[in-house]
Formats: structure tokens, C-alpha cells, sequence
């Protein structure tokens, strides 16, 4: 697509954000569902050659040819699909059915001596061809792009962690001053969330399931044409070893899908901890405990030239947050079915790629905003030294062990609702009927440094 072409895309996902989604072109485009249509197909025929039942040979030659099909798959090859679809080519009047098409597409690009012509797509229904092609472009465009590029995410977290796990920072809870922490230690807990997520979509991407039992899921024209072959055994082979997926035995035309539905869920979860990840970084932002790197040229505010905006952070939330709301339908649409088969679902499966387009959007966007914030340790101090009242906790908890009752009431007393200073704790200390080492564990409490062990909590980062 041309420059110009992009200003007329219908959506973003093929125009303003072309360039970012390009990656998974190969794996949810038209074209890469009609090369994975053509794999199936191909691998099909060839596991029905290997087959003692049946009278179908081909030599190695072949083998290497048909293979090349959609190892070699081109635009032109895309083109001849799409042009048996839609007005017929070389004999074959138009289909009108994009799986026929691809049927057809083999035959026509069989060698001129082949005898394998009434074999391609034998006793398979489209939904056989389709519940496989799906699964091998959605397992690797989630390898090969969308894993990266949380990966990634997570190291950046978990290097931010480690170089940063000292750094004191006031830590808030309901939006009010807590109990501080370290900066390191809160990136350490969104690197972890992120691990947790990546296996589970790691999880539920080995554990997609194919099937190819025909038009009800009975094996029925399998049977007929050959009823004392194990066509179980041969289909589960076939998906399983051919393949490299799962094998799902029961079911109707239509693959239940509940495998698609578990990895949306998986990848839903992931963008889940980096929703989280976006809004408090876009907060540290805001009350300058990050500052950001401004980019040569960049523009702000149209109207204010000081501005440098946390824009990477906001633009990864709102592509989250529909890809969410996409896998979310997907993940509920994809599961059902009237009876044994129906052709709703056949259109809204072609758009796990814009979900997955908007996932890898909001995904490279993070890590652009993880790349520009640097922490501003004179504001983290200034803020920890100017709310001396969050040593309250560590007071009372003292006091507590020394047996004293009301020191709960005493701090609160102290504190609530009031601006203190550490000269008012000191002048609490001194009127408490405490050892004198008590009184001077608690004159040595500072708000930077009741951080517990929170450096220590990054060592727990695999």
C-alpha cells in the first residue's frame, strides 16, 4: 500500500498504523489464510498417498512441487485464488467459495502426469481445511510476533527493576500516601505479572487443537469410500505429526474452538497487566516521578510548546483496550455454533488479526514509552520527605511489639488528617514509657528509608 493508499484505508490498522501491523501480515492476511489453506491441502494429499488403501502414488518429485506451492506461495498465486473465487480461470467456472478455490488452485498447478487430481480435498469438508489453516497462522503469528514483542517488554521491566530496585519512592494506595517502596520493586511486580501472563498464552498456544472429520465430524465419506482403514488414527496422525497441533476427536463440522477461546483469554489477560502497567506509568508521569526524554521535532500541544505527553503510554491503552473488547467477542463468538454448522462465525474469524493488529500496536507502544521515562529522584525524595506521617505504620507496629496497646490510637492521634513533621514524632517519642534503645530505633525511622526488604523482593525475578 502507497503512502496515498493509506489515507483512504477504511482502518487504521491498514492505514495510520500500517507500518506497525506490517509484521503480522504474513499470518493474518488473506493471503497467508489461502497459503495456509494450500499447506493443508497439499499435506492432505500426501498423507493420503502414504495410505496402503488407497491407489494414489506420488514420487518425490511431486512431493517437492506440490510442497512448493505454498512454501513458494506469491502475490500471483493470491491473485489466481482470488480469481477462482470470483470469475473462474483456466476451465474452472467461478466458485463462489474461497475453499474451492483453493481446491482448484492445486489441481491446476498439479504436474501435467499426475493422477492425484481427484484426491485433492477427498471426503474433507471446507471446515476441515479451515479449523486447520486458522490454527497454524494464529499459533505463529502469536510465536513469531506477539511473544517477541512482550518479551521484550518484560526484559525492559525487568532491567528497570534490577538498575532501580534502591530507589526509594512514596508509594500510594487509594491515591493517598502510603507506605513507601522502590521503584525497582513496582516494576519488579508488573515484570512478574507479565512472565505469569506469557506462559499461559504460551500454554494455550501449544495446546491448539485441529480437526478432520468431515461434514459432521462421523468420518462419514472416509468410511464409505474405505471403511476398513482407522480414518481416527489416520486424522489424528495426520494433524498431529503433519501439522504440529493438537488433535480434537469430538466434534461437529465445526472445531469447538474452545482452544482459540482459552488464548484469546490468555492474550487478553497480558494486555490486562499492560492496561495496568500504562495507567500508573502515565500517573508517575503526571506527578513527576518520571520524566520523559523529548524527541527532536516532536510536537506536544498544538498549543503549548512546553508539553512533552506520556502519548505512548495513552495509545497503548486505548489499542489494549479494543483489542480486549475484540478478543473478548472473539473469544465468546467463536464457541458457538447452531447445530452442527453454521457460516456466522466463518466472517468473524477473519478478524483475529485486527485484534491481534491492535494487541502488537498497544505492545510496541509500551515499550516505546518504557524506552523515553527516566525516575526523577530529587521529586521521589522531596515527595517521601515532605509526608513524614507514612512512618505512622512502623511507629504503631513498634509500639505494638513493646506491648502498648493504644499505640494504634496514639499515632493515629498524631496524624490523621493533620500535617506533621518528624519533630512531632520525636516529640511523641520522648513522652512514650519506652527503653531508651526503642526510643532510639524509632528516632532513626526517615520516610526513605522504611522501605523494607523491597530490593530484595526484585531478586525474586527469574
Amino acid at each position: 500500500m502507497t503512502d496515498t493508499d493509506s489515507l483512504y484505508a477504511v482502518s487504521p490498522l491498514d492505514g495510520r498504523y500500517s507500518g506497525r501491523t506490517a509484521p503480522l501480515s504474513p499470518y493474518v492476511s488473506e493471503a497467508a489464510l489461502m497459503r495456509a489453506r494450500v499447506r493443508v491441502e497439499v499435506e492432505y494429499l500426501i498423507a493420503l498417498a502414504d495410505l496402503e488403501a488407497t491407489p494414489l502414488e506420488i514420487d518425490a518429485e511431486e512431493r517437492t512441487h506440490l510442497r512448493g506451492l505454498y512454501e513458494g506461495f506469491a502475490e500471483e498465486d493470491a491473485q489466481l485464488i482470488k480469481k477462482l473465487e470470483t470469475e473462474g480461470h483456466a476451465g474452472f467456472e467461478a466458485t463462489n467459495h474461497d475453499v474451492k478455490a483453493v481446491e482448484y488452485f492445486v489441481r491446476h498447478r498439479l504436474p501435467e502426469d499426475s493422477d492425484a487430481s481427484a484426491w485433492i480435498h477427498f471426503g474433507l469438508t471446507s471446515e476441515d481445511v479451515n479449523n486447520l489453516a486458522h490454527r497454524l497462522l494464529v499459533r505463529d503469528a502469536v510465536d513469531d510476533v506477539l511473544l517477541p514483542e512482550l518479551r521484550d517488554v518484560a526484559d525492559t521491566l525487568s532491567s528497570m527493576a534490577r538498575e532501580h530496585r534502591d530507589l526509594p519512592m512514596l508509594a500510594r494506595t487509594h491515591g493517598q500516601p502510603a507506605t513507601p517502596t522502590t521503584f525497582g520493586k513496582e516494576m519488579a511486580v508488573y515484570a512478574a505479572r507479565l512472565a505469569t501472563a506469557i506462559g499461559r498464552i504460551n500454554r494455550a498456544n501449544d495446546a491448539l487443537r485441529g480437526k478432520l472429520g468431515g461434514a459432521s465430524g462421523t468420518y462419514a465419506a472416509h468410511v464409505a469410500a474405505y471403511p476398513d482403514v482407522d480414518w481416527q488414527a489416520f486424522a489424528e496422525k495426520f494433524v498431529t505429526d503433519q501439522l504440529g497441533l493438537g488433535f480434537e476427536p469430538l466434534t461437529t463440522q465445526v472445531n469447538p474452538c474452545d482452544d482459540l477461546a482459552a488464548l484469546f483469554d490468555a492474550v487478553r489477560g497480558a494486555n490486562d497487566v499492560l492496561l495496568d502497567l500504562d495507567l500508573d506509568m502515565w500517573l508517575y508521569v503526571s506527578d513527576r516521578y518520571l520524566g520523559q526524554e523529548a524527541v527532536a521535532g516532536e510536537t506536544g500541544s498544538s498549543t503549548m510548546p512546553h508539553k512533552v505527553n506520556p502519548i505512548d503510554f495513552e495509545n497503548s491503552e486505548g489499542n489494549l483496550s479494543k483489542a480486549n473488547s475484540d478478543l473478548t467477542f472473539l473469544a465468546d463468538y467463536v464457541t458457538t455454533s447452531r447445530l452442527q454448522r453454521d457460516l456466522s462465525d466463518s466472517t468473524v474469524k477473519r478478524n483475529v488479526g485486527a485484534a491481534f493488529a491492535h494487541c502488537l500496536i498497544g505492545y510496541t507502544k509500551t515499550a516505546a514509552g518504557l524506552e523515553k521515562v527516566v525516575p526523577n529522584e530529587r521529586v521521589m525524595h522531596e515527595d517521601l520527605e515532605s509526608t513524614p506521617e507514612i512512618i505512622g505504620e512502623a511507629v504503631q507496629t513498634i509500639l505494638r511489639r513493646e506491648g502498648q496497646e493504644d499505640a494504634y490510637e496514639q499515632v493515629k492521634a498524631l496524624t490523621r488528617g493533620k500535617d506533621v513533621t518528624l519533630e512531632d514524632f520525636r516529640d511523641l517519642f520522648d513522652d512514650l514509657e519506652v527503653d531508651e534503645s526503642v526510643r532510639e530505633e524509632l528516632r532513626a525511622l526517615t520516610p526513605a528509608g522504611y522501605t523494607g526488604v523491597a530490593s530484595d523482593l526484585v531478586d525474586d525475578l527469574e
